[in-house]
C-alpha cells in the first residue's frame, strides 16, 4: 500500500525555506508510530531538512543530482524507481515534499493528513486532493493545548478506485 503522509494547512502550505511552519508534537509521534518500521519515500530537500536519518525506517530520496551521497540510504532520480526498489508487500510511506505529493496522487491508496487549521505563508504546498477520487474515510479533532498552538485535525482519505 502506497500512503502519502503530510501534515498541511487550510491553505494547503507545507513550509517556508525547507523547513516546518508549526510545531505539533502529537503530529509528530503519529508520524513515527506510522512510518516506524517501513520505506519512507522523499525529495532531497525533505530529506536534507532532517538533522539525521529518522531512526528504524528506510529511507528512499529522489533526486536529479548524480552521485548524491546519503550513506544508508536508496537513492533514486524518480518516483517510479523508488517504487520500483521497494518489496512489493511493504508499506511504502510518501512524506515529501511538495513535487513528490503531487506526483504521487494518482498512484497513492491512502492519504493520512494533519490539517492545521491556520493558513501560513509558505513556498511549498500540499496538492488539492479531488473528491472524485478520494473520499474522507475517518477524522480526529485536536483542539489547541499548552503544547500546540493551532487546532488539527487527523484525516484519513481512502482513494476511490484504487490503481
Amino acid at each position: 500500500m502506497i500512503t502519502i503522509i503530510a501534515a498541511a494547512a487550510e491553505n494547503r502550505a507545507l513550509g517556508k525555506d525547507n523547513d516546518l511552519i508549526w510545531h505539533l508534537p502529537d503530529d509528530f509521534k503519529r508520524f513515527k508510530q506510522l512510518t516506524t518500521g517501513h520505506y519512507i519515500i522523499m525529495g532531497r530537500k525533505t530529506f536534507e531538512s532532517f538533522p539525521k536519518p529518522l531512526p528504524n525506517r528506510t529511507h528512499v530520496i529522489i533526486t536529479r543530482q548524480k552521485n548524491y551521497d546519503a550513506p544508508n540510504c536508496i537513492v533514486v532520480s524518480s518516483l517510479k524507481k523508488a517504487i520500483a526498489l521497494c518489496p512489493s508487500d511493504e508499506n511504502l510511506f510518501i512524506i515529501g515534499g511538495g513535487e513528490i505529493y503531487a506526483q504521487s496522487m494518482d498512484i497513492a491508496h491512502k492519504i493520512e493528513l494533519t490539517r492545521v487549521h491556520h493558513s501560513f505563508e509558505a513556498d511549498t504546498f500540499f496538492p488539492e486532493i479531488p473528491e472524485s477520487d478520494w473520499i474522507l474515510h475517518h477524522e480526529e479533532y485536536h483542539p489547541k493545548d499548552e503544547k500546540h498552538k493551532f487546532d488539527f485535525t487527523y484525516q484519513t482519505y481512502l482513494k476511490k478506485n484504487i490503481p
